[in-house]
């Protein structure tokens, strides 16, 4: 975890020292467009044996995600393990007790332990490369969590996997959420205790501990009959003192107080590709036949370095995209350099907080709207690794 405050300048060197080409994205920091980390779009690859150097200063507080993002060449670094947190902390922020970070990663093992192989087209044409070992800061899952009865907690949950989309569920506590996507929002309760979770995914929790000993909750991601992430059990004194309700841990004063769609840029964006499913036999494997490095496409061009923008647009314009899914499988996505509000069906409101990645379900439309204030060239891309490694991204500009 690279952890900064506020107004502070992250520098950060990166030596690579493997036989892949690398960058490092800043997913979900409003960065620079130069340190956005994407090799091959915004910075070319770090080669094998140079380095690079990462200087810039977060805009915003928030949790974000370390992720290796190079066009062609993702997925294997991610799936090796390079992920990691970077948290900038509010001037001001909550009182708590302990702020516990929960990243989660996953491995494709086989059965000697070792890594399965990388580069299969069926992977990246269905569900990605699955893990079937699931980790939590790099340790095997359950991590434990003990804190004195009583105590705040502030839980930051990030999901650096490969592929892996799941629920996450709390039991025997009540937790509130406090930002999405690292930008805050007004603390509300998870709909029936749970969240979704795809890949690039973030949620600032926050939590108040029973006053008893021995009290337990925990996380559980719902994969096949529930998998726990995290315990957590009080130990030790009990906090004293009254303290304030949880509340809200305050606005970003950065981002608009609306999104004006009057006259918004409009464009329509089409993902295709990917294996097919016999929908009359549900358990038959998908099959894929093409060309292995383009599965899938964004408007019929799959995404490559040197391909031009889709589109080009003025600083300060909102932007609305209208994203259909014309494919088998959901699709998780992230857009670069920029928050965007999820709007509604029918463009009568959106949903009430700032998200830079969500999940698009097979069959359907979003739409999300913008403001285009950052200057360069960002992309719309897929956090799956496989599939944004075979094509599942465009980009755009912002003069």
């Amino acid at each position: 975890m690279v952890r900064v405050k506020l107004g502070e300048t992250v520098r950060l060197k990166v030596e690579n020292r493997t036989e892949r080409p690398l960058a490092l994205h800043w997913h979900g920091v409003r960065n620079q467009n130069p340190m956005d980390g994407v090799g091959g779009v915004t910075q070319p690859p770090i080669q094998p044996g140079a380095s690079f150097t990462y200087v810039f200063t977060p805009p915003d507080a928030g949790t974000f995600l370390i992720r290796p993002l190079v066009v062609g060449g993702s997925s294997e670094p991610s799936g090796r393990g390079i992920a990691g947190f970077l948290v900038v902390e509010e001037k001001a922020p909550p009182a708590v007790e302990r702020d516990v970070p929960l990243l989660m990663q996953d491995w494709r093992l086989q059965d000697d332990s070792s890594l399965m192989p990388f580069g299969q087209a069926l992977f990246a044409a269905s569900n990605g490369r699955l893990g079937n070992m699931i980790a939590i800061n790099g340790r095997p899952v359950p991590e434990m969590i003990a804190a004195r009865p009583g105590s705040r907690l502030r839980l930051r949950l990030g999901n650096a996997c490969n592929a892996r989309a799941t629920r996450i569920r709390f039991d025997g506590m009540k937790v509130y959420v406090a930002a999405v996507d690292g930008q805050p929002t007004d603390t509300f309760e998870p709909l029936r205790a749970t969240l979704p979770f795809p890949p690039g995914t973030r949620y600032d929790l926050l939590l108040d501990l029973p006053a008893e000993a021995d009290a337990k909750g925990s996380i559980t991601a719902l994969v096949g009959g529930g998998l726990v992430l995290a315990s957590l059990v009080t130990q030790g004194e009990p906090v004293t003192g009254k303290r304030p309700p949880i509340a809200p841990i305050g606005d970003n004063k950065l981002l608009p107080a609306e999104v004006k769609l009057q006259n918004a840029v409009r464009r329509d964006i089409t993902i295709t590709g990917g294996a097919t499913l016999d929908k009359e036999k549900p358990e038959a494997e998908p099959v894929f036949k093409g060309d292995p490095t383009r599965i899938w496409a964004v408007n019929g061009a799959s995404g490559m370095a040197g391909v031009a923008p889709l589109f080009t647009v003025k600083r300060g314009q909102v932007v609305v995209l209208a994203i259909k899914n014309d494919t088998a499988f959901a699709q998780a996505l992230h857009l670069h350099g920029h928050v965007f509000r999820l709007l509604h069906p029918l463009d009568d409101g959106w949903e009430p907080y700032w998200l830079d990645t969500f999940q698009l379900l097979e069959g359907r439309t979003a739409r999300i709207a913008f403001l285009a204030d950052n200057p360069g060239r960002w992309l719309l891309g897929s956090t799956v690794l496989e599939r944004f490694d075979t094509g599942l991204w465009t980009s755009f500009e912002v003069t």
